[in-house]
């Protein structure tokens, strides 16, 4: 004869729960029989609990996701309870070591750390927040394309405002979409220096494939000098040996521009 505990493993789905059955005295065919009777009906009763577990999904259903608590979206994301506990019960785990605001920023393996929750359910859940946050992202704009001298004016047109000189280049991609617009130096009412060096580090910084030049006249003439364009002849060699091209270069006064390509200036 032997006294002791006997525990009886019941499985439904993903759910396991441990039925603890103590006997007296453990010894005969027909004790051993009634002990898996026990176990019979225990799992049964598991059965049950899992199918109320499964309420969130068909509240979810037939209310809409208002209708649940913050337990029970989670639930339903889940799908389903493990060893640690029922579903809400996992849930509930989340909320109160996670939290909602947490999840935002949490990977799945911090979500993982949560009793009860295994690698697929935890990245079920991540990428659950993940789609939730991409749809209340705003939506990206279009990239502003510069098709020529008249679309780049548009966009350094307020240095015709400028009482000073003032050397600025834009920066694009290989579609010609604007990456940024950058002061490249700030001069004197009649001069400006700028170095090769000073123009194309930018460029190279943000993967630019083509510049567009502009700089202003003070004096509101638009008339290129001819040190703009020995400038600008020197740019477009230097931007060879970057394999960056050197696409206009706008000399700006009040309201006014001169495109040096456009003048077979270049």
């Amino acid at each position: 004869m032997k006294v002791g505990r006997l525990r009886v493993w019941c499985w439904h789905g993903p759910c396991l729960a441990v039925v603890d059955v103590v006997e007296e005295r453990v010894a005969s065919k027909s004790a051993c029989e009634e002990v898996v009777k026990v176990g019979k009906k225990r799992r049964s009763m598991v059965i049950r609990e899992i199918a109320s577990v499964d309420r969130p999904r068909e509240k979810l259903m037939a209310r809409g996701g208002g209708a649940l608590t913050d337990e029970e979206l989670l639930a339903a994301v889940l799908g389903s309870g493990c060893g640690a506990g029922g579903v809400l019960e996992v849930a509930r785990r989340i909320k109160e070591s996670v939290g909602l605001e947490g999840l935002c920023g949490a990977t799945a393996t911090r979500v993982q750390e949560v009793k009860g929750l295994g690698p697929a359910r935890a990245c079920r859940l991540a990428a659950a927040v993940e789609l939730g946050r991409r749809l209340f992202q705003p939506p990206e704009e279009s990239p502003q394309l510069v098709t020529g001298p008249e679309a780049a004016f548009g966009l350094v047109k307020d240095l015709g405002t400028k009482k000073r000189e003032h050397f600025v280049a834009l920066y694009l991609n290989a579609r010609n979409a604007l990456i940024k617009v950058e002061t490249i130096s700030i001069g004197s009412l009649n001069a400006s220096l700028v170095h090769p060096r000073e123009v194309f580090h930018p460029a190279v910084r943000d993967l630019a494939a083509n510049v567009i030049l502009a700089h202003n006249h003070p004096s509101g003439d638009v008339t290129p000098s001819q040190e703009d364009i020995e400038l600008t002849r020197r740019l477009v060699k230097a931007g060879e040996l970057l394999g960056i091209e050197v696409l206009d270069h706008l000399v700006i006064g009040g309201r006014r521009y001169t495109s040096l390509k456009s003048r077979g200036l270049m």
